[in-house]
């Protein structure tokens, strides 16, 4: 048998079960009560959300494409020497810009004059050849006329003319030779450009074609780029630059990239493109042309040439990140005037400037929204804002509390 005690002490334990159950319950009933709350205020209850929105407006739009292509000399001429002799002097310094017929090395003149005047005494004396020989074809001439000698001594004294006035002729050209050589003993820059190393040091003996050193042609400077095989209209707006009038209708401008980033300030022109494709690459050698007059683009340098390759007319462009992946294809959500969120497929153009063009499926005074899209829904009702600047590049405050609140 129990004793009062234990009775008491059984009570006791019911009784706080009974008001931990009841707590419970009422606990529950209220969380049920909340989540209902909750749930109605997501479907309408609550206030709308905030979207930020760009209307849509038909401009121009350029677009653009970069070429990777390296900077070269428009001229890179080698010196050669032109006659055998000793290099005396260097009359340069290498990696200096020369004008052109600068005197670039002196080759030992004393051989090239000796022979000259050899030239000119073998000039006297055919001079002196023919002068006799037309004194002796006068004293024939009369004879003959008077019949006092044959035919034959007279044709004979008419040779010894001729040929002395060949020999004439030919020591004259040996003068000229002469001349030219011992001048090739001055060797002159055939270019303005920037000189290299010198290829052989002060005297060494060159021979007739050796390399003396290289003269690169800085302004202006072209640069070799590949144009893509899919690129044809480009290629033949190229090709009929090659062939413009003088009214530079068919000018192709270019502009060129510098390693940094930054755009070079002076245009250029596209003067080439090969008529082949390069079977091993699908893609075909261009060139353009730049105006380098302080010497600013180096030869070797990696650059980009960006071409303008066609204007879309009227056309509709949104920020980039307005455009979301549909259930076909690309879409936007479009916010009509009773601030109800469509969702339209659209058809994507190229990208310019950071926004996208599209191609079907807007129209120009429609509302897209760029910010806050990834809380809405087709058919929801929203409060637009018109975006700033700002807002559409870098995300407004309610896109960036709607997406952490799906994260949590």
């Amino acid at each position: 048998m129990r004793t009062s005690a234990e009775y008491k002490t059984s009570s006791a334990a019911i009784l706080r079960g009974l008001a931990a159950a009841s707590l419970l319950a009422l606990l529950a009933a209220c969380g049920s009560e909340d989540s209902a709350q909750g749930q109605a205020g997501g479907q309408g209850g609550g206030p709308p959300p905030q979207v930020n929105v760009v209307t849509t407006e038909r401009q121009d739009r350029d677009v653009y494409a970069d070429y990777a292509g390296r900077a070269r000399g428009a001229r890179e001429v080698e010196v050669r020497a032109r006659v055998e002799g000793i290099l005396q002097k260097r009359l340069y310094d290498e990696g200096k810009v020369v004008e052109e017929d600068d005197s670039l090395f002196a080759i030992d003149p004393e051989p090239f004059a000796l022979a000259l005047q050899a030239a000119r005494a073998e000039r006297d004396r055919a001079e002196a050849e023919v002068q006799q020989a037309e004194r002796e074809w006068r004293r024939v001439s009369r004879l003959y006329e008077q019949n006092a000698i044959s035919e034959r001594e007279r044709d004979a004294a008419l040779s010894t003319l001729e040929l002395a006035r060949a020999s004439l002729a030919l020591s004259t050209a040996q003068v000229d030779q002469a001349r030219l050589e011992l001048d090739y003993t001055d060797v002159a820059a055939p270019a303005p450009g920037v000189t290299s190393l010198e290829a052989l040091p002060e005297g060494s003996l060159v021979e007739r074609g050796s390399l003396l050193t290289t003269i690169t042609q800085m302004d202006p400077v072209h640069v070799r780029f590949a144009l893509p095989e899919s690129d044809a209209a480009l290629q033949r707006q190229a090709r009929e630059a090659m062939g413009r009038s003088g009214n530079g209708d068919n000018r192709r401008d270019a502009t060129l990239i510098l390693p940094g980033g930054q755009e070079y300030e002076r245009t250029g022109e596209i003067d080439f493109t090969a008529s082949t494709i390069d079977p091993d690459t699908g893609t075909v050698l261009a060139r353009a042309v730049f105006p380098n007059p302080d010497h600013r683009i180096v030869p070797g340098q990696f650059v980009r040439v960006r071409l303008l390759l066609r204007t879309l007319e009227d056309a509709i462009s949104v920020p980039e990140k307005a455009v979301g992946e549909g259930p076909q294809s690309a879409q936007v959500f479009v916010v009509d005037e009773e601030n109800v969120v469509q969702a339209r497929q659209v058809t994507l153009g190229p990208v310019v400037d950071s926004m996208q063009v599209i191609s079907e499926g807007l129209e120009a005074g429609e509302q897209v929204i760029v910010n806050g899209q990834v809380a809405v829904r087709d058919g929801m009702t929203v409060q637009p804002q018109q975006a700033q600047n700002g807002d559409s590049e870098d995300g407004s405050d309610a896109q960036k509390e709607a997406s952490t609140g799906e994260a949590n």
